[in-house]
């Protein structure tokens, strides 16, 4: 829309007061201010979320003997089997609401890219992000599939948690933490719908305040180079122990950590009797302080008591505090959600309808690259090693990540990569089989440099402790393999990209207590540019006109 287009009910927006952002199939007005957010960046996000939605909506279709189409020719009219359009509205289709809508930009590219929808609601707090929705709606001529509504997402959301009123789809992605709004979400999505949770308090989930993490998400972190996944783990254990007290269970469908944030995709289904076996997918950790180490223990353990089945306490992995591997403490960390992280069936199918769309999508390169590397993870190991971390505590040079997989897997062990973090090692070998590989490799007693290094270290540090200790598995081969590559390396996926400049969260918008958003830097700026030198020279003005007494005059 140019700057001469007009909005039903509002006067002609200038230059200076909206913007237009033409994303996907969606044309988005928007304040040129911080005043209605909007984030470029997050393209990507809601690109992938389109993504998502689009597949779970087909699934949701295919159970009804329906499909989707971009366009209906004439012959498909005419076919006995039924078809939709995808963009127009389908009575028998699926429920959105996106709780914290701001711009609207989401709501409007799920109206017209996502198939067979029946209605949407885009809500928000904000009455400046309300209006700014109305004309969105209005200008993207979407009326009979998309609603604006004004009110808290908590309260919205707790409206509708009766079986009749929930939604198929429910969406929070807020500026920071979405733990406040995750007990009315798990409740206004239906059985088997679909909830999509962002977070982008990565310093809370990430080990940084970890009184801020108990107090949001009930877990304790750890600080560490596996704060990636720890970050999806512990946002989706929170999302489980929320559902299981309304008697509800979930299935991560996708859990995607990415630039500032987490982002996951889950199904919600009723069910006591999952939801009471719950604990058993959370689990502790047993980390070392000192080298790293690493050891998952399950909250509890499944029992079955003939026909009934339970959960006991489990077992401890070990009874010493000291680290087997460097005598050092080890500390104890979680709850994290010790189950699958994503469905392999339904990343196929996401990854499928992307390659075979890539234009519907801005980012579709990234989606290839990172849904590529997340169908390669191992998903029942739970977090990881990074392969420059290893060299750090032990004082030594580097060994290649290919180096260390490809010892792995001469060993017999699986091995992957996390999508979250380069250099990254998943492996289901025990902690002294990394350890044994690093000895091997170093082999410090015919290695004079490494002798020098280590003399000079503390009689406790990790790598003085470790290097002392004799190689257990006398087997291993440093032999590289020619598949230790992931096959997302060997096609050259993009996995990596090189991040945009300013790529981080934008300020988070600021509302006044009538619900109108306070105003940006750059719009006060605008708004009171030449009034303080307008209104002196209006005094000066008024003290010319002013009569002169009889002694100015003399």
């Amino acid at each position: 829309m140019d700057q001469d287009t007009k909005c039903e009910g509002s006067d002609k927006p200038t230059p200076d007061e909206y913007q237009v952002v033409q994303e996907g199939k969606a044309e988005i007005m928007f304040p040129t201010s911080n005043g209605v957010f909007y984030n470029p960046v997050q393209e990507f996000n809601r690109d992938l979320t389109i993504a998502v939605i689009s597949e779970f909506s087909k699934q949701q279709l295919n159970e009804k003997e329906v499909e989707a189409f971009e366009f209906l020719a004439d012959e498909d009219k005419s076919s006995d089997s039924k078809k939709i359009e995808i963009g127009k509205q389908y009575e028998e289709g699926i429920t959105i609401l996106e709780a914290l809508s701001a711009s609207g930009i989401r709501s409007m590219r799920f109206a017209k890219e996502v198939p067979g929808v029946k209605k949407i609601v885009a809500n928000d707090f904000s009455s400046r992000a309300f209006d700014n929705i109305q004309k969105n709606i209005e200008h993207n001529k979407v009326e009979d599939m998309v609603t604006a509504n004004l009110d808290d997402a908590t309260t919205l959301m707790y409206q509708n948690r009766s079986k009749a009123k929930q939604f198929d789809v429910v969406d929070i992605d807020p500026y920071g933490s979405a733990s406040v709004f995750l007990d009315s979400a798990v409740q206004a999505v239906k059985s088997g719908g679909l909830l999509c949770v962002t977070c982008t308090d990565m310093a809370v989930l990430a080990g940084n305040h970890p009184e801020a993490c108990w107090s949001k998400y009930n877990s304790i972190p750890f600080k560490s180079k596996a704060c990636h996944e720890q970050a999806l783990r512990i946002l989706l254990y929170t999302i489980s122990s929320t559902a299981a007290r309304y008697a509800r269970y979930i299935v991560p469908l996708i859990s995607v950590s990415v630039d500032y944030y987490v982002r996951v995709f889950v199904q919600v289904f009723n069910g006591q009797k999952k939801a009471n076996l719950s604990a058993s997918q959370q689990m502790n950790l047993w980390r070392c302080g000192s080298c790293s180490s690493f050891y998952s223990q399950p909250i509890a353990t499944p029992l079955t008591k003939g026909k009934s089945e339970t959960v006991v306490a489990p077992f401890a992995p070990f009874t010493s505090q000291k680290c087997q591997h460097c005598d050092n403490n080890v500390k104890i960390g979680g709850p994290f959600w010790g189950s699958a992280l994503h469905s392999t069936d339904f990343i196929w199918g996401v990854l499928g309808a992307v390659k075979g769309a890539k234009s519907k999508y801005g980012s579709a390169d990234r989606i290839i690259g990172i849904l590529t590397m997340i169908s390669e993870e191992l998903l029942d190991v739970p977090f990881y090693y990074i392969s420059d971390e290893l060299s750090s505590i032990l004082r030594c040079d580097a060994p290649s990540s290919n180096l260390i997989r490809s010892a792995l897997m001469n060993s017999g062990y699986r091995v992957s990569a996390f999508h979250g973090k380069e250099r990254s090692i998943k492996t289901d070998a025990p902690p002294e089989m990394i350890w044994d590989i690093m000895r091997k490799w170093v082999n410090v007693a015919d290695n004079p440099t490494m002798q020098k290094r280590l003399a000079k270290l503390e009689p406790n540090a990790a790598a003085r402790i470790i290097f002392a200790k004799p190689i257990s598995n006398k087997d291993i081969d440093l032999t590289l393999r020619r598949d230790c590559e992931p096959v997302s390396v060997k096609v050259g996926i993009t996995r990596f990209p090189q991040l945009p400049p300013n790529w981080g969260p934008k300020a988070k918008a600021t509302i006044n207590r009538d619900g109108t958003m306070k105003l940006s830097a750059s719009e006060k700026s605008r708004k009171f540019q030449g009034k303080r030198k307008a209104k002196l020279n209006k005094s000066q003005i008024s003290e010319e006109k002013k009569p002169k007494s009889e002694e100015d005059v003399i």
